[in-house]
């Protein structure tokens, strides 16, 4: 019986492990976990999803405090339009966070970041083109395109350096959005280097609408896989969403997949962003514990826990500190959300906010529970300890998982084996 081991993903020259770990927003996908990830041979993601928050939280640094300190006097202001980020600043944030990861880099695999085309940023174009450019400029192995058609993306910076050479990869949930892409980058001579086709049962914001039940991952694979061979395209692919066990993983490499992209069983390690605290949600939830709703301000449905703080919140919009999805003219679905119900309370008191929420706020502070929809089954990956609550593992014990486990078995955690795995980690260096 075959093992994900028994594969390797040839991407140029290199040859690689078929894992890739997600690049899950606002520092969940830590370099930490990043890191793990390439030094075992496959390829992990940090992602640009509010770098200067994350740079301030990593690197003590006062991006988010300099940024509120310039726009304090429009706090009160319901028109954003003038709220701005110095595109010299995120790049330095984006740099900083990229060249730090990637300093730190050990192993065969690859680091690449996923880069949101949804994070709009009060200026689309141009803070799009500072956060591409800024990653190459830091060293970055490849670029991931995300929640977007990204037409224009790689566009802006063809006349970059390194544009021919790091690894660019596009994120599809349809053939239909992948023949857009393509015919557009072929303009550039510009193909991609690898396809991510994601699938329905992804953690986080989904690429179907609410009927997203009536699809599945390995159809849309094969519709793409018919498609690149027509074409005469030869380009790896890579099946995400819904991929839990080595076995799982096995099904689609026998199919000719180049890899598979996981991100579930990574938010309960130790390396994963999240809260220890949140982890035990995770591991608490049960399946009837997840949905998918369309209170994200861009217009996606999202998949997470029913009981995130974030689902009803009604605090005030923080668009001077962050303002990462407002659009080119200061609008955001929150705002006109929030505004609605400030007008039927003007006193600000007992304001809930149902359809909407303020993703930048609840994304920064671990209150927007977004989840892959097997995340209930998590609780089956570890052991419960005595007080009730579950232990958290080793981004290495679950990589390796993937790749030894048969049958769909789920290997449990040692005695031992996480302060075995901890020694290692230390003679490796810490990040």
């Amino acid at each position: 019986m075959k093992c994900v081991d028994d594969f390797r993903w040839r991407l140029g020259k290199k040859e690689l492990v078929p894992i890739m770990i997600g690049g899950m927003g606002v520092d969940i996908s830590t370099a930490e976990l990043s890191l793990v990830s390439a030094r075992l041979g496959g390829v992990g993601h940090i992602s640009d999803a509010m770098v200067p928050t994350v740079s301030d939280r990593r690197f003590k640094t006062g991006f988010v405090r300099e940024k509120q300190k310039k726009y304090k006097y429009n706090v009160a202001n319901r028109d954003k339009s003038d709220v701005k980020f110095d595109l010299v600043r995120l790049a330095e944030a984006t740099r900083l966070h990229v060249g730090r990861t990637m300093e730190a880099k050990q192993g065969d695999g690859l680091i690449f970041i996923n880069c949101m085309e949804k994070l709009t940023m009060g200026n689309p174009h141009e803070t799009l083109r500072v956060r591409l450019s800024a990653a190459m400029d830091g060293g970055i192995d490849g670029i991931t395109l995300s929640a977007g058609l990204h037409l224009g993306s790689l566009a802006l910076v063809q006349d970059h350096p390194r544009f021919r050479d790091v690894r660019f990869g596009i994120i599809v949930s349809s053939l239909r959005a992948l023949v857009l892409f393509l015919r557009k980058s072929a303009r550039l001579n510009r193909l991609p280097d690898y396809i991510i086709v994601e699938g329905p049962l992804a953690g986080g914001h989904l690429g179907f609408g609410m009927d997203w039940t009536q699809y599945d991952l390995k159809t849309i694979v094969a519709e793409v896989r018919q498609y690149l061979v027509q074409e005469e395209l030869d380009i790896p692919l890579i099946a995400a969403g819904g991929i839990f066990t080595g076995t799982d993983a096995v099904e689609f490499l026998e199919t000719g997949v180049a890899a598979v992209q996981v991100a579930t069983r990574f938010t309960i390690t130790k390396e994963c962003g999240l809260p220890d605290k949140v982890k035990q949600e995770y591991f608490k939830a049960r399946e009837e514990d997840i949905e998918v709703n369309l209170i994200s301000p861009t217009g996606y449905p999202m998949r997470m826990l029913k009981n995130s703080p974030a689902i009803g919140a009604g605090i005030r919009p923080n668009c001077e500190a962050y303002g990462y999805l407002l659009d080119g003219s200061g609008n955001c679905a929150y705002i006109e959300a929030y505004n609605r119900e400030l007008d039927k309370h003007p006193d600000g008191q007992a304001i809930s906010v149902r359809d909407k929420t303020c993703l930048c706020t609840h994304m920064r502070n671990y209150d927007c529970w977004t989840c892959g929809q097997y995340t209930y089954r998590l609780k089956d990956t570890t052991r419960r300890r005595p007080d009730g609550s579950y232990e958290i593992l080793d981004a290495d014990h679950v990589f390796r998982d993937y790749l030894y486990s048969v049958d769909h078995r789920v290997k449990l955690p040692e005695d031992g084996e996480q302060a075995n795995l901890a020694q290692e980690k230390s003679r490796l260096g810490s990040f």
